[in-house]
């Protein structure tokens, strides 16, 4: 059974560390960032969203359980602010060991009540374009792409 739990203090440090890390080398391969500058913009763009970390205003950061154990984490925005007044979800993870059993998929629609219950309308998200497995999720799950962006790198003659 999939779960939804707000994240303690222990998992939100351990969250940090992993997600600043993630964050900074996902807009490396994006090329976003350059490798020397990515750490540092990861850890400015976490301070500004979670200046005062669990507390902090309009974010809601849980552990996704299945069957009592923690299997991964989502991190939502419902600051009316943000993406046009929808909720807006940063961050969602399923430990290697828990994936593609539906944990993501049950762990989403618990993630819509939730939304419901804080007076949202909408969810947004983004999803890098090298992230097929997060882009057929989402897909799946009546997901709709609003933008996309594209590049090519062209070889130096």
């Amino acid at each position: 059974m999939v779960t939804l739990r707000a994240m303690t203090d222990r998992e939100f440090q351990d969250f940090l560390d992993e997600s600043v890390l993630t964050y900074a080398s996902e807009k490396v391969r994006a090329g976003n960032w350059s490798a020397e500058e990515a750490q540092q913009r990861s850890i400015q763009a976490h301070t500004e969203l979670l200046p005062n970390g669990l507390a902090s205003a309009h974010q809601h950061l849980y552990t996704i359980e299945v069957d009592g154990a923690p299997a991964g984490r989502l991190w939502l925005c419902s600051d009316p602010s943000v993406a046009g007044g929808a909720g807006f979800i940063y961050d969602l993870l399923v430990a290697e060991l828990f994936r593609r059993r539906g944990v993501a998929t049950a762990a989403m629609r618990l993630l819509e009540a939730e939304a419901t219950r804080l007076g949202l309308k909408s969810l947004a998200l983004h999803v890098f374009g090298h992230n097929t497995a997060a882009r057929a999720l989402y897909l799946h799950l009546g997901y709709e792409i609003t933008n996309l962006n594209m590049s090519k790198n062209i070889p130096a003659d």
